[in-house]
């Protein structure tokens, strides 16, 4: 059984297969973004993950194709860089107003910051009740929140826009269409690919 929203190690295979068919076609990629990460734990690690991972990471990193993101729900982590974040240069890349952009999931990142704020407090000497620890998580829960916001995103230009869903067609159209004013003339240079 597989989880939607999270990349396994033979959906990143194939997906590294067809963006390499796409680079040697010269056809335009268009990524939509509710993405958790890669799926993680001894199975995955057992059926490939990191390598698949990697290779889908690398034919992400080396494709000189037009690309178009739209970050329609999750993008968390390694899994925005999968598919084609904007460390990836992506030719566009937009939001909808339901996107959530971090580094992990709010909850998890939450505890995670709240243990390295508490291991500080400790190291300092002071002493963290139950209550105070609640409350500290409260505090980091909402500031991440408001942090992982598509609108906290756009004003860093980490997106070229937030878009109505309802238009997501027109603009995936009118991008690709700007992308074909400036055709490819490069060839897709992989570098060491493991198979």
């Amino acid at each position: 059984m597989q989880m939607g929203g999270v990349i396994y190690n033979d959906s990143a295979d194939k997906a590294a297969r067809f963006i390499m068919n796409c680079n040697q076609k010269k056809i335009p990629l268009v990524f939509l973004q509710d993405v958790t990460g890669f799926m993680v734990g001894s199975r995955s690690e057992h059926s490939g993950i990191i390598k698949d991972g990697a290779k889908m990471v690398n034919a992400v990193a080396n494709s000189i194709v037009p690309k178009i993101t739209i970050i329609v729900g999750n993008s968390y982590g390694a899994g925005n860089y999968a598919m084609c974040g904007k460390a990836y240069d992506p030719r566009f890349i937009f939001a909808w107003p339901s996107a959530k952009i971090a580094v992990m999931g709010g909850e998890q990142a939450a505890k995670t910051l709240l243990q390295i704020q508490v291991s500080g407090l400790k190291a300092k000497g002071q002493v963290i009740d139950p209550e105070t620890e609640k409350k500290l998580l409260g505090d980091i829960t909402k500031k991440y929140q408001a942090q992982t916001s598509p609108y906290y995103a756009a004003a860093r230009l980490w997106v070229d826009a937030i878009i109505d869903p309802v238009d997501t067609r027109a603009i995936i159209s009118e991008s690709l269409s700007a992308a074909n004013h400036a055709p490819v003339t490069d060839s897709m240079r992989l570098g060491v690919f493991q198979v």
